[in-house]
Parts: C-alpha cells; sequence; structure tokens
C-alpha cells in the first residue's frame, strides 16, 4: 500500500512538473517570437511567464464559452475560426498583461499560428504532455 502511495506523489509530482515546463516553454516561444514578429513586444522574461500563466487561464476559462457561441461558424468554416478564436485569445492577453504589446488583430492572428506550430514542435521533440 506504501509503494501505491509514494507511486501516486511521483505522478502527482510529475504532472507538476510538466505544467512547469509547458509554462516555462511557452514564456520563451513567447519572448523568441516577440524578437521576430514586428508588432509583438514584450518587455522582459518575468513578463513573458505572466503572458504564459495567463494565455493558459484563458485557454482554460474563456476559450470553452467562446467555442460554444461560435460553434455555428465553426463548423461551416470547418474549424478554421478556431484561429480567429485564438487571435481574439491573445489579444485578451494584451489588455491583461502590462509589458505585453501586440499592435493589430493580424499580428495577434499570426501570433497564435506562430505559437500552436512552435509549440507542437517542441512539446513533440521534448515529449511534454
Amino acid at each position: 500500500m506504501l509503494f501505491f502511495c509514494t507511486l501516486a506523489k511521483v505522478l502527482y509530482l510529475i504532472q507538476d512538473m510538466n505544467l512547469l515546463l509547458r509554462i516555462l516553454l511557452t514564456a520563451g516561444l513567447v519572448l523568441i517570437i516577440s524578437n521576430f514578429l514586428p508588432g509583438v513586444h514584450v518587455d522582459n522574461y518575468s513578463t513573458s511567464i505572466i503572458v504564459a500563466i495567463v494565455l493558459g487561464l484563458l485557454n482554460i476559462f474563456i476559450k470553452p464559452i467562446l467555442v460554444f457561441f461560435t460553434l455555428p461558424v465553426t463548423i461551416l468554416s470547418l474549424g478554421l475560426f478556431l484561429l480567429v478564436i485564438n487571435a481574439i485569445i491573445i489579444l485578451l492577453c494584451d489588455n491583461l498583461v502590462q509589458g505585453f504589446d501586440i499592435n493589430n488583430f493580424f499580428t495577434a492572428f499570426i501570433f497564435s499560428i506562430l505559437m500552436s506550430i512552435s509549440q507542437s514542435v517542441l512539446s513533440r521533440l521534448l515529449q511534454i504532455k
């Protein structure tokens, strides 16, 4: 019985570590993409960590509501409207976090596409779930 309790604690710590790695990975990507994409400005690395946390919270709480209310449009566009929702989430994060600025919707759209692709590739390479 003690073995299973210890195993459960280890698995819980691994899940926490994966969450921490994902936040740090997202923060690093925000900083890197902001250096290459004109129209995106991040003050420093601590701001990018805050952006990563806020993006995660917005994706957990706000994105499902937006997806639900725009479901007919999403179905008609064969899912491509989800890219627009991602850009809206990025713009909401821009409004919430001081030191993170995005100039316009098109820049947020490109930023969200680059973030999605780079997060997928790096998560796959680093085997982060």
